[in-house]
């Protein structure tokens, strides 16, 4: 059955307790995640979006228990990806003259992954849809993540269908975020903001203000993914405004892989050095290949800089490290500083390459990098040392953001 929201609104999708990687295995959910699906019941009644396809006769047997589907006036899809329509295509052979209402490059998306030209009806910023005594007001949001995502506002009600913005993978069977842990879900949202959505922090910028202009009154916010925000759900809009900044703290993150611990004991080091230069800095040594990837781009979001360390191998850095350079760089972080290490036995190109990378990912170099020979000694941990207190000293007029 549907949990009731607030009035005639319902939550209708599933919780994915199980879950332990999203997009493929592009995203880690150590939490699990939920779908978050919704019915309106008025004088119209809508379905807004649906869930992933593995919950698909779950969801239809469920809906059915909640409504008459032949009494659905209209299906909104504010997103085209799987995990929101992924039942889409069962449901709409049960009821293939529903009206669709989702944004054009919506239509494009579903087409493209369905093969089904259903009964759409295109929708874009400022266009309503009559339910009877209120409307569902629609707003676009363009790469927000994808080109195809929209929110819309149920008046009167005063709920925001928000799709994947303020949303975290998440699963709970809490419902609302005034009801879990508040540090584990403040954790899971800005894992969400960071992996997802920091390419788009002036996109996030500029359409939540358009969003704010519209005066629209806010009593609770219901994302596609996680919690729904009821206990003041503007908290975590000015987190995303916050998060947009190019957001940074008082904490440098050191990344490094190592074959045969020599890499391992600079990172080691560096990390003293950077404590005895500034007791208040927050630091995080991540040896790669024992890390989630998703974990490590949350903490270089939150870092003013980062030092990134591998040993030279076949005259390139291993694949940890050439990995999460890669995925560094598609996040388009800015306003960030970086230096390099590394060990070598024969040729020592690591640094180089990794101040390539480095500069490729907008962050702006220190310094040249410290590379060493072999196994570091007592001299070369000295200088590990004294290279790190200098990159830290190197900071310490730069205002956080």
């Amino acid at each position: 059955m549907g949990f009731n929201i607030k009035g005639n609104t319902y939550l209708v999708g599933n919780v994915d307790w199980e879950i332990e990687s999203y997009q493929g295995y592009k995203y880690s959910t150590h939490k699990g995640t939920s779908y978050n699906a919704y019915l309106i019941k008025e004088q119209k009644n809508v379905l807004i979006d649906t869930v992933d396809a593995p919950f698909t006769e779950v969801f239809i047997r469920n809906l059915k228990n909640e409504i008459d589907l032949n009494s659905i006036d209209y299906i909104v899809i504010n997103h085209g990806e799987k995990d929101h329509a992924g039942a889409l295509p069962e449901l709409m052979k049960l009821i293939p003259d529903t009206p669709i209402y989702c944004t054009k490059n919506a239509v494009k998306s579903l087409r493209g992954q369905y093969h089904q030209d259903w009964n759409f009806n295109v929708v874009k910023t400022g266009d309503k849809l009559d339910l009877g005594d209120k409307e569902l007001l629609f707003v676009e949001m363009p790469l927000l993540h994808w080109p195809d995502s929209m929110l819309c506002f149920l008046t009167k009600e005063n709920i925001l269908f928000s799709n994947d913005a303020f949303g975290q993978h998440y699963a709970t069977s809490a419902i609302y975020n005034d009801l879990v842990d508040q540090g584990e879900l403040l954790i899971e949202c800005l894992k969400y903001y960071s992996n997802i959505l920091t390419p788009y922090n002036s996109k996030v910028i500029k359409k939540i203000e358009e969003i704010l202009s519209l005066n629209l009154p806010l009593d609770i916010i219901c994302p596609s993914h996680g919690v729904l925000w009821r206990d003041n759900p503007s908290q975590i809009i000015e987190l995303y405004l916050k998060w947009a900044q190019d957001y940074q703290e008082n904490q440098i993150t050191i990344l490094y892989d190592t074959m045969w611990d020599s890499t391992r004991h600079m990172a080691e080091a560096i990390a003293d050095g950077i404590k005895a230069s500034d007791e208040s800095t927050i630091i995080k040594l991540m040896h790669l290949s024992k890390k989630d990837k998703n974990d490590v781009i949350a903490e270089v979001f939150k870092s003013k800089a980062i030092l990134i360390g591998s040993p030279t191998v076949n005259k390139g850095v291993l694949s940890s490290i050439a990995s999460i350079c890669e995925v560094i760089k598609s996040l388009e972080f800015k306003n960030k500083k970086a230096a390099s290490f590394g060990s070598y036995g024969w040729s020592g190109e690591s640094t180089k390459i990794i101040n390539t990378k480095l500069l490729e990912s907008g962050f702006s170099l220190v310094n040249d990098g410290l590379k060493m020979a072999w196994n570091p000694d007592e001299d070369a941990i000295k200088e590990c040392t004294l290279f790190a207190k200098e990159f830290s000293d190197s900071l310490k007029d730069e205002p956080l953001t």
